[in-house]
């Protein structure tokens, strides 16, 4: 009798055990809702953001410097002065939303 009540001491406590297992993972509504929106910055947003951000930053405004987005990635091109100055413009454009990376295509003037 004893022996009985432990296999179903067992079997209930390994049903438990996989209902739990079975559970799914799910984000908070609002964490949800961050990630989504992030992925869904559109190109136009995302070349937009990196404009700005260039013009926002203080030796940098003016620069004749191209910004051409497509499905996140960024290329920059264009000529500046100092490599200090390119530096600075990738430092601007990492930071702006919806760029996942930067292909640095600028040159220094010579």
């Amino acid at each position: 009798m004893k022996s009985i009540h432990q296999v179903f001491l067992l079997t209930a406590c390994c049903a438990v055990l996989l209902t739990a297992c079975n559970g799914t993972d799910t984000a908070s509504p609002k964490q949800a809702q961050a990630a989504s929106a992030a992925a869904n910055v559109s190109d136009a947003d995302t070349t937009t953001h990196v404009k700005s951000a260039l013009n926002n930053e203080p030796g940098l405004a003016g620069l004749d410097i191209t910004v051409v987005t497509t499905k996140g990635d960024v290329r920059l091109t264009g000529a500046v002065a100092s490599q200090t100055q390119i530096d600075a413009v990738l430092t601007a454009a990492r930071a702006a939303e919806g760029a996942h990376s930067i292909h640095n295509e600028l040159t220094v003037k010579q």
